[in-house]
Protein backbone atom coordinates (compact mmCIF):
# COMPACT_ATOMS: atom_id res chain seq x y z
CA UNK A 1 0.00 0.00 0.00
CA UNK A 2 2.88 2.41 0.68
CA UNK A 3 4.19 2.35 -2.93
CA UNK A 4 7.63 3.30 -1.63
CA UNK A 5 6.34 6.50 -0.05
CA UNK A 6 7.54 7.60 3.36
CA UNK A 7 3.91 8.05 4.45
CA UNK A 8 0.82 6.53 2.86
CA UNK A 9 -2.64 7.01 4.38
CA UNK A 10 -5.97 5.74 3.09
CA UNK A 11 -9.41 6.57 4.51
CA UNK A 12 -8.05 7.54 7.93
CA UNK A 13 -10.77 8.06 10.55
CA UNK A 14 -10.85 9.06 14.21
CA UNK A 15 -13.70 10.25 16.40
CA UNK A 16 -14.00 11.35 20.01
CA UNK A 17 -17.48 10.36 21.16
CA UNK A 18 -19.77 12.35 18.86
CA UNK A 19 -17.03 14.55 17.39
CA UNK A 20 -15.44 13.44 14.11
CA UNK A 21 -11.84 14.64 14.23
CA UNK A 22 -10.50 12.89 11.11
CA UNK A 23 -12.99 12.07 8.38
CA UNK A 24 -11.55 9.78 5.71
CA UNK A 25 -8.17 11.34 4.94
CA UNK A 26 -6.03 10.15 2.02
CA UNK A 27 -2.41 11.29 2.12
CA UNK A 28 0.92 10.43 0.47
CA UNK A 29 4.31 11.90 1.38
CA UNK A 30 7.21 11.00 -0.87
CA UNK A 31 10.57 10.01 0.56
CA UNK A 32 12.87 13.01 0.83
CA UNK A 33 10.26 15.75 0.50
CA UNK A 34 9.19 18.50 2.87
CA UNK A 35 5.42 18.24 3.28
CA UNK A 36 3.43 20.90 5.13
CA UNK A 37 0.08 20.12 6.73
CA UNK A 38 -1.89 23.31 7.32
CA UNK A 39 -5.18 23.87 9.07
CA UNK A 40 -6.90 25.86 11.79
CA UNK A 41 -7.03 24.69 15.39
CA UNK A 42 -9.55 21.88 15.69
CA UNK A 43 -9.27 20.82 12.06
CA UNK A 44 -7.88 17.35 12.86
CA UNK A 45 -4.25 18.21 12.11
CA UNK A 46 -2.80 17.19 15.49
CA UNK A 47 -4.83 13.99 15.64
CA UNK A 48 -3.61 13.00 12.17
CA UNK A 49 0.04 13.63 13.04
CA UNK A 50 -0.21 11.77 16.34
CA UNK A 51 -1.65 8.73 14.55
CA UNK A 52 1.27 8.81 12.10
CA UNK A 53 3.69 9.03 15.03
CA UNK A 54 2.09 6.02 16.70
CA UNK A 55 0.89 8.00 19.73
CA UNK A 56 -2.84 7.79 19.03
CA UNK A 57 -5.02 4.95 17.79
CA UNK A 58 -7.24 5.25 14.75
CA UNK A 59 -10.80 4.08 14.28
CA UNK A 60 -10.41 3.09 10.64
CA UNK A 61 -8.29 3.26 7.53
CA UNK A 62 -4.79 2.09 6.70
CA UNK A 63 -1.52 3.83 7.56
CA UNK A 64 2.05 3.04 6.51
CA UNK A 65 4.94 5.12 7.84
CA UNK A 66 8.38 4.06 6.58
CA UNK A 67 6.69 0.87 5.48
CA UNK A 68 5.16 -0.03 8.86
CA UNK A 69 1.87 0.48 10.66
CA UNK A 70 2.62 2.93 13.48
CA UNK A 71 0.03 1.25 15.69
CA UNK A 72 2.15 -1.92 15.74
CA UNK A 73 5.60 -0.48 15.15
CA UNK A 74 8.70 -1.72 16.94
CA UNK A 75 11.39 0.10 18.87
CA UNK A 76 13.60 -0.17 15.77
CA UNK A 77 10.96 1.71 13.77
CA UNK A 78 10.78 4.44 16.41
CA UNK A 79 14.52 4.93 16.12
CA UNK A 80 13.99 5.83 12.44
CA UNK A 81 11.67 8.77 13.15
CA UNK A 82 12.28 12.07 14.90
CA UNK A 83 9.65 14.08 16.71
CA UNK A 84 10.07 17.64 17.89
CA UNK A 85 8.17 17.79 21.17
CA UNK A 86 8.25 20.36 23.95
CA UNK A 87 10.58 18.30 26.14
CA UNK A 88 13.49 20.55 27.01
CA UNK A 89 11.58 22.32 29.76
CA UNK A 90 11.46 18.99 31.63
CA UNK A 91 15.20 19.05 32.33
CA UNK A 92 16.04 22.49 33.70
CA UNK A 93 18.89 21.20 35.91
CA UNK A 94 20.77 19.74 32.93
CA UNK A 95 22.95 21.69 30.54
CA UNK A 96 22.11 21.79 26.85
CA UNK A 97 24.95 19.38 26.06
CA UNK A 98 23.95 16.99 28.86
CA UNK A 99 20.36 16.96 27.64
CA UNK A 100 21.29 16.19 24.03
CA UNK A 101 23.83 13.54 25.09
CA UNK A 102 21.15 11.87 27.20
CA UNK A 103 18.74 11.64 24.27
CA UNK A 104 21.48 10.50 21.88
CA UNK A 105 21.82 7.31 23.96
CA UNK A 106 18.31 6.24 22.90
CA UNK A 107 19.35 5.77 19.24
CA UNK A 108 21.53 3.12 17.56
CA UNK A 109 23.35 5.58 15.24
CA UNK A 110 22.97 9.06 16.71
CA UNK A 111 24.38 12.27 15.38
CA UNK A 112 27.20 13.69 17.51
CA UNK A 113 25.47 15.77 20.22
CA UNK A 114 27.78 18.72 19.50
CA UNK A 115 26.76 18.59 15.83
CA UNK A 116 23.05 18.59 16.68
CA UNK A 117 23.57 21.56 18.99
CA UNK A 118 25.51 23.44 16.32
CA UNK A 119 22.84 22.76 13.68
CA UNK A 120 20.21 24.53 15.77
CA UNK A 121 22.50 27.43 16.62
CA UNK A 122 23.05 26.70 20.32
CA UNK A 123 26.81 26.09 20.41
CA UNK A 124 27.35 29.18 22.54
CA UNK A 125 24.79 27.83 25.03
CA UNK A 126 26.03 24.23 25.16
CA UNK A 127 27.21 24.58 28.79
CA UNK A 128 24.19 26.61 29.92
CA UNK A 129 21.50 25.01 32.03
CA UNK A 130 18.19 24.49 30.28
CA UNK A 131 16.36 26.50 32.91
CA UNK A 132 18.44 29.57 31.98
CA UNK A 133 17.51 29.53 28.28
CA UNK A 134 15.06 31.91 26.65
CA UNK A 135 11.83 30.55 25.17
CA UNK A 136 13.23 30.57 21.64
CA UNK A 137 16.42 28.83 22.77
CA UNK A 138 14.40 26.13 24.52
CA UNK A 139 12.51 25.55 21.27
CA UNK A 140 15.80 25.19 19.42
CA UNK A 141 16.87 22.61 21.98
CA UNK A 142 13.60 20.72 21.34
CA UNK A 143 14.60 20.59 17.66
CA UNK A 144 18.10 19.34 18.54
CA UNK A 145 16.52 16.49 20.52
CA UNK A 146 14.37 15.65 17.50
CA UNK A 147 17.28 15.41 15.05
CA UNK A 148 20.02 13.86 17.21
CA UNK A 149 18.93 10.34 16.20
CA UNK A 150 19.46 11.14 12.47
CA UNK A 151 15.83 10.30 11.62
CA UNK A 152 14.68 9.23 8.18
CA UNK A 153 11.37 10.99 8.85
CA UNK A 154 11.13 14.10 11.01
CA UNK A 155 7.87 15.43 12.46
CA UNK A 156 8.00 19.18 13.12
CA UNK A 157 4.97 20.60 14.93
CA UNK A 158 5.08 24.41 15.01
CA UNK A 159 8.89 24.30 15.23
CA UNK A 160 9.60 28.04 15.05
CA UNK A 161 7.08 29.23 17.64
CA UNK A 162 8.88 31.82 19.76
CA UNK A 163 11.69 32.38 17.25
CA UNK A 164 12.61 35.90 16.22
CA UNK A 165 12.78 36.57 12.44
CA UNK A 166 16.53 35.95 12.21
CA UNK A 167 16.29 32.68 14.14
CA UNK A 168 13.41 31.54 11.90
CA UNK A 169 15.49 32.10 8.78
CA UNK A 170 18.41 30.19 10.31
CA UNK A 171 16.04 27.35 11.12
CA UNK A 172 14.78 27.33 7.54
CA UNK A 173 18.35 26.75 6.39
CA UNK A 174 18.55 23.78 8.76
CA UNK A 175 15.40 22.28 7.21
CA UNK A 176 16.84 22.74 3.73
CA UNK A 177 20.07 21.05 4.84
CA UNK A 178 18.18 18.10 6.33
CA UNK A 179 16.14 17.77 3.16
CA UNK A 180 19.35 17.84 1.14
CA UNK A 181 20.61 14.93 3.25
CA UNK A 182 17.50 12.94 2.28
CA UNK A 183 15.40 13.43 5.42
CA UNK A 184 11.64 13.39 4.87
CA UNK A 185 9.95 16.15 6.85
CA UNK A 186 6.32 16.58 7.88
CA UNK A 187 5.82 20.16 8.99
CA UNK A 188 2.83 21.75 10.68
CA UNK A 189 2.89 25.50 11.03
CA UNK A 190 0.63 28.53 11.27
CA UNK A 191 3.24 30.63 9.43
CA UNK A 192 2.17 30.46 5.80
CA UNK A 193 5.37 32.14 4.61
CA UNK A 194 7.25 29.29 6.31
CA UNK A 195 5.21 26.66 4.49
CA UNK A 196 5.69 28.45 1.18
CA UNK A 197 9.44 28.82 1.70
CA UNK A 198 10.09 25.23 2.79
CA UNK A 199 7.45 22.83 1.51
CA UNK A 200 7.60 20.85 -1.71
CA UNK A 201 3.89 20.18 -1.28
CA UNK A 202 1.14 21.39 1.02
CA UNK A 203 -2.15 19.88 2.19
CA UNK A 204 -4.87 21.92 3.86
CA UNK A 205 -7.06 20.11 6.38
CA UNK A 206 -10.40 21.50 7.58
CA UNK A 207 -13.18 19.78 9.50
CA UNK A 208 -11.22 16.53 9.43
CA UNK A 209 -10.83 16.40 5.64
CA UNK A 210 -8.12 17.31 3.16
CA UNK A 211 -9.69 20.13 1.16
CA UNK A 212 -6.73 20.85 -1.13
CA UNK A 213 -3.22 19.62 -1.78
CA UNK A 214 -0.45 20.46 -4.19
CA UNK A 215 2.64 22.56 -4.68
CA UNK A 216 2.59 25.96 -2.94
CA UNK A 217 2.39 27.87 -6.22
CA UNK A 218 -0.60 25.94 -7.55
CA UNK A 219 -2.53 25.06 -4.38
CA UNK A 220 -6.27 25.61 -4.76
CA UNK A 221 -5.90 26.87 -8.32
CA UNK A 222 -3.57 29.64 -7.25
CA UNK A 223 -1.44 29.54 -10.40
CA UNK A 224 -4.43 30.13 -12.68
CA UNK A 225 -6.45 32.45 -10.43
CA UNK A 226 -7.39 35.87 -11.73
CA UNK A 227 -4.86 38.62 -11.13
CA UNK A 228 -5.66 42.02 -9.63
CA UNK A 229 -4.40 44.91 -11.73
CA UNK A 230 -4.50 48.31 -10.04
CA UNK A 231 -3.54 51.72 -11.43
CA UNK A 232 -4.33 55.44 -11.18
CA UNK A 233 -6.86 56.13 -13.92
CA UNK A 234 -6.94 59.62 -15.47
CA UNK A 235 -10.61 60.31 -14.77
CA UNK A 236 -11.68 57.64 -12.27
CA UNK A 237 -8.74 57.76 -9.87
CA UNK A 238 -7.58 54.52 -8.16
CA UNK A 239 -8.90 51.58 -10.21
CA UNK A 240 -8.65 47.82 -9.69
CA UNK A 241 -9.68 45.11 -12.15
CA UNK A 242 -9.58 41.33 -11.76
CA UNK A 243 -8.55 39.63 -14.97
CA UNK A 244 -7.30 36.29 -16.26
CA UNK A 245 -5.17 38.14 -18.86
CA UNK A 246 -3.18 40.73 -16.90
CA UNK A 247 -0.43 41.03 -19.53
CA UNK A 248 -2.95 42.04 -22.17
CA UNK A 249 -4.54 44.60 -19.87
CA UNK A 250 -1.18 46.11 -18.90
CA UNK A 251 -0.24 46.39 -22.59
CA UNK A 252 -3.50 48.19 -23.31
CA UNK A 253 -2.92 50.57 -20.41
CA UNK A 254 0.64 51.24 -21.55
CA UNK A 255 -0.66 52.28 -24.96
CA UNK A 256 -3.33 54.45 -23.34
CA UNK A 257 -0.79 56.25 -21.14
CA UNK A 258 1.91 56.31 -23.77
CA UNK A 259 4.42 54.58 -21.52
CA UNK A 260 4.57 54.29 -17.74
CA UNK A 261 1.27 53.48 -15.97
CA UNK A 262 0.82 55.52 -12.78
CA UNK A 263 0.38 53.45 -9.60
CA UNK A 264 0.55 50.12 -11.44
CA UNK A 265 0.51 46.91 -9.38
CA UNK A 266 -0.23 43.37 -10.56
CA UNK A 267 -0.87 40.71 -7.91
CA UNK A 268 -2.14 37.16 -7.83
CA UNK A 269 -3.69 35.53 -4.74
CA UNK A 270 -1.16 34.81 -2.01
CA UNK A 271 -0.96 31.46 -0.27
CA UNK A 272 -2.70 33.11 2.67
CA UNK A 273 -5.56 34.25 0.40
CA UNK A 274 -6.05 30.72 -0.91
CA UNK A 275 -5.76 29.14 2.54
CA UNK A 276 -8.38 31.45 4.05
CA UNK A 277 -10.74 30.79 1.15
CA UNK A 278 -10.36 27.03 1.54
CA UNK A 279 -11.03 26.92 5.27
CA UNK A 280 -13.88 29.44 5.00
CA UNK A 281 -15.67 27.15 2.54
CA UNK A 282 -15.63 24.31 5.07
CA UNK A 283 -15.62 26.02 8.47
CA UNK A 284 -14.41 24.43 11.70
CA UNK A 285 -15.78 23.71 15.15
CA UNK A 286 -12.90 24.60 17.47
CA UNK A 287 -10.22 22.51 19.15
CA UNK A 288 -10.40 18.74 18.81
Amino acid sequence: MDNGAAVAVRDLRRSYRDVVAVDGIHLDIASGEVFALLGPNGAGKTTTVEILEGFRRRDGGTVAVLGHDPARASRAWRARIGIVLQLASKGPELTVLEMVRHFAQFYPRPRAPEEAIDLVGLTAKARSRVGKLSGGQVRRLDVALGIVGQPELLFLDEPTTGFDPEARRQFWELIRRLRGDGTTILLTTHYLDEAEALADRIAVIAAGRIVASGEPGSLGGRATAAARVSWQARDAGPTTVQTATPTRLVAELAREFGGEIPGLTVTRPTLEDIYLELIAEVGHDGER
